[in-house]
């Protein structure tokens, strides 16, 4: 486990206070509804982005990096591993740093 960082949570931390919250009733769940939770969640983030107030809009950034984390725990995944075996150095796409991609292609 990591420790507890100054001025904030890192990834592991926040999945693993996730699972001490939910851990239980998450497994019980499965991954395929907790899914559908999480598509939910992405579906009240756009609602927030198109007309929400900035709390709002900042609420549901986190209710869906919550699900996601939901997610990944069910599933066994360390997110924070992940996310820095993916983007810890350069662009997936392109390999630079900064990203060179091509602004109409997803990196």
């Amino acid at each position: 486990m990591s420790e507890q960082h100054p001025g904030g949570l890192t990834i592991r931390d926040l999945q693993r206070r996730i699972f001490e919250l939910y851990g239980a009733k998450d497994e019980a769940r499965g991954d395929s509804a907790t899914f559908l939770w999480l598509v939910e969640e992405v579906g009240e983030l756009a609602t927030a982005l198109r007309s929400g107030t900035p709390e709002e809009l900042a609420l549901e950034m986190a209710d869906v990096l919550a699900w996601l984390a939901t997610l990944a725990n069910i599933r066994g995944v360390d997110l924070e591993a992940a996310v820095r075996r993916k983007y810890g150095e350069t662009c997936p796409g392109c390999q630079m740093n900064p990203c060179r991609c091509d602004p109409s292609e997803k990196p």
